[in-house]
């Protein structure tokens, strides 16, 4: 089976920190899988804050995460300060992939990359809804 690759993009639009923490790590003491998706979770939540937009209002709509994938590079260890970028990229009608990269912050090393990909949303209708044009506009003009 091939494995999973993900593209990254020259540049990313935000970056934030996330610190690893006990509850973080497995027993092989190294981030968690589900745990690394926590922590890009969270880099996304802020992501869409910094753009003044919350999860459940991007313009009036919501978004759904449909996919994600991960590609894990190293270990990442209790106590290190990730730094998670992010970037929207492939955009459809109806939505895009957040593609990110999570670096630990002291040496660089890259971590993991990845992408979600998200749908916007109408929760009043429950049906997917087109992309913001205004969300957009935000993004290229950062």
């Amino acid at each position: 089976m091939p494995r999973i690759r993900i593209e990254l993009p020259e540049s990313f639009a935000f970056a934030t920190e996330v610190p690893i923490c006990i509850g973080h790590i497995n027993y092989g003491n190294h981030l968690d899988n589900a745990q690394l998706f926590s922590l890009v979770s969270e880099a996304r939540v802020r992501f869409f804050k910094s753009l003044g937009y919350a999860e459940l209002d991007v313009e009036g709509v919501g978004i759904v995460v449909a996919d994600v994938a991960a590609e894990y590079r190293s270990e990442g260890r209790h106590g290190e300060t990730m730094v998670v970028e992010m970037a929207a990229e492939h955009f459809n009608k109806y939505g895009c992939d957040l593609v990110w990269r999570m670096s630990d912050k002291a040496s660089g090393r890259e971590v993991a990359r990845g992408k979600h990909g998200i749908v916007f949303y109408d929760y009043a209708a429950r049906k997917t809804a087109p992309v913001p044009p205004a969300f957009v506009a935000k993004l290229r003009a950062g």
